[in-house]
């Protein structure tokens, strides 16, 4: 039975061998590649020949809303993201955030209507209740 001690006995002499017997790795010389410019090609090759577009998906894709929420944002389709932005600026600007609680949300006659008739909310319950104000396209 090996003590913890013992565990790893004899591994420094291997790894001091090792470490004399490697080679030195050589220096580069920073003074000679700074004052170089780079060529046109290695420009050219530095850059992906393809640009990707950027499509956007999931969360982050506009899809049209229920009139109750689009009472409240103001426009027919906006993201799950930009809902939620929305959602977080008119708690801010009435200032509905319990001041005891900061994580519980005061629900007024808007946020009534859009949180199913619930007095309060969890900031964390936001993104599932409005889950149902997304028309669903195919």
């Amino acid at each position: 039975m090996s003590t913890p001690s013992g565990f790893l006995r004899g591994t420094r002499a291997l790894f001091a061998a090792a470490a004399k017997s490697a080679a030195p790795l050589p220096k580069a010389n920073v003074a000679s590649t700074s004052s170089k410019k780079p060529t046109a090609a290695a420009a050219a090759a530095a850059k992906p020949s393809k640009e990707k577009k950027a499509s956007t998906s999931g969360i982050m894709k506009p899809t049209p809303i229920s009139p109750t929420l689009q009472s409240l944002v103001g426009a027919p389709e906006i993201s799950r993201v930009g809902a939620v932005k929305k959602i977080w600026e008119y708690i801010k600007l009435h200032n509905l955030q319990n001041p005891s609680d900061k994580r519980e949300i005061i629900c007024d006659d808007k946020l009534k209507k859009l949180f199913n008739g619930q007095d309060k909310v969890g900031f964390l319950q936001i993104a599932k209740l409005l889950s149902p104000h997304f028309i669903k396209t195919v």
